[in-house]
């Protein structure tokens, strides 16, 4: 539950906080579309309601070009997580907005999305726990679970097809977060559904998950996924080349074991100290019960010379596991900034704006223009933490009281130089969660 609401509030904070013409005057809310004739092939949501997503037409030169942006939100890894998750909007499709905002790269004005503004743009919504990837169902004879990520992604796939999906030129899959680890897992399959001479690409966006150890040395990640391909039926849909390469199959659902087996044009774009995996891989509760690196999770200005230290080795892992790629892969691309974030392609702030993060005096949007396009070759490294002042971090305001921390995340207070958080509204939606 605390996983769920550290990622609620903070995508709340980006809306927030962005520039208010983007998000009033320009704001673009998309409605919602339900697969109606999912059930028949039983993909449902973990509560059983039919999966969604929102569509916005492209035009112009745009209009046969398409970005599907996987929706993110963590998972649930045990019978009792995905319960509660199946009575929210991160499991059903009952709960969730009618209406989505469209921003960042999923924005249909030039000003703020140049690249891709009159593509066609669709959010696939996430309702299944396990990345889309699952295949499986539990009942106990009095509680019943659908875990059909896989046959979700599929099923909006082909009710997109008909609708001009069919015959697009140019198609982007990318994904934030778990949607980020959504988009390595269907890769290879989304280029397989798409004509043949479609030029298709894939962008994770805070989706490079790493195998790594945590502070008291213990593996969390890699046990937390273990229980959610077992419990989800997982390993049946993960890289089979991937697979037969190494010991244990269930580590490709990492990306750094399933990366270089997908053949699609990637870019893969992190934060080198991204606080997902800050908080939950690499300083987990669980590692740190007496609250040594509470300060340092709250702001990392807080944090001391060893904590500083820790943190370098997560950039330095990231960087090693993306060293192959960084230097071999001809068609792929990379921006890994130094900023303490999680997911800046769907902010309007992060992603292209005045005062957006850059390196090298390039926004994420550039970036990952040049890449898909051709323009320039795309591999941007940041230096380490504190260099980059053009970094949007997330640290906490002031205003904002311990109860709040401890009932959401120690995340979910303000952005970087944008101000501080609007802490009643923060209170309004912890109240009712």
């Amino acid at each position: 539950m605390k996983m769920h609401i550290e990622i609620i509030l903070c995508s709340f904070i980006f809306l927030v906080l962005a520039p208010r013409s983007i998000y009033s005057e320009e704001r673009l809310l998309v409605a919602m579309t339900l697969v109606k004739n999912a059930a028949a092939g039983g993909a449902v949501c973990l509560d059983g309601s039919l999966p969604a997503y929102h569509l916005h037409r492209g035009f112009g030169a745009g209009a046969n070009n398409w970005i599907l942006q996987f929706e993110g939100g963590g998972w649930c890894n045990d019978v009792l997580s995905c319960l509660e998750r199946a009575e929210t909007r991160r499991g059903s499709t009952r709960y969730m907005s009618k209406l989505e905002v469209f921003s960042g790269i999923l924005s249909n004005n030039v000003s703020f999305n140049p690249d891709f503004y009159n593509w066609n743009r669709v959010k696939l919504r996430y309702c299944d726990g396990a990345s889309f990837s699952g295949d499986s169902k539990f009942y106990n004879g009095t509680s019943l679970l659908y875990f059909r990520g896989q046959k979700i992604f599929e099923a909006i796939i082909h009710d997109l097809l008909p609708k001009g999906l069919s015959s697009a030129r140019k198609a982007l899959l990318s994904g934030c977060s778990a949607g980020g680890l959504a988009t390595f897992l269907h890769c290879d399959n989304f280029t397989k559904m798409l004509p043949s001479n479609a030029s298709v690409k894939c962008l994770s966006d805070a989706g490079f998950f790493l195998d790594e150890r945590d502070i008291s040395l213990n593996l969390t990640m890699r046990s937390f996924y273990h229980d959610l391909i077992t419990l989800q039926g997982i390993e049946k849909n993960l890289n089979p080349n991937c697979m037969a390469s190494i010991n244990d199959p269930k580590l490709c659902f990492f990306p750094q074991y399933a990366l270089k087996y997908i053949t699609t044009p990637y870019f893969i774009l992190n934060s080198a100290y991204d606080v997902y995996q800050f908080h939950h891989s690499l300083v987990p509760p669980s590692a740190d019960p007496h609250g040594h690196w509470n300060r340092c999770k709250l702001n990392p200005a807080a944090c001391n010379a060893t904590q500083i230290n820790v943190l370098q080795g997560l950039r330095r892992d990231m960087l090693s596991a993306l060293y192959s790629f960084f230097r071999n892969s001809g068609r792929g691309g990379i921006l890994i900034n130094s900023c303490f974030a999680h997911c800046q392609s769907e902010s309007q702030d992060t992603w292209y704006a005045a005062d957006s993060p850059r390196i090298h005096n390039k926004t994420i949007a550039e970036a990952v223009g040049d890449w898909y396009f051709g323009r320039k070759i795309t591999k941007e490294i940041d230096c380490p933490y504190p260099c980059d002042k053009t970094c949007h971090n997330l640290i906490p305001s002031q205003q904002v009281t311990p109860p709040v921390q401890s009932a959401g995340s120690s995340v979910l207070n303000s952005i970087g130089r944008s101000g501080p958080v609007l802490t009643t509204v923060i209170l309004t939606i912890l109240n009712n969660r």
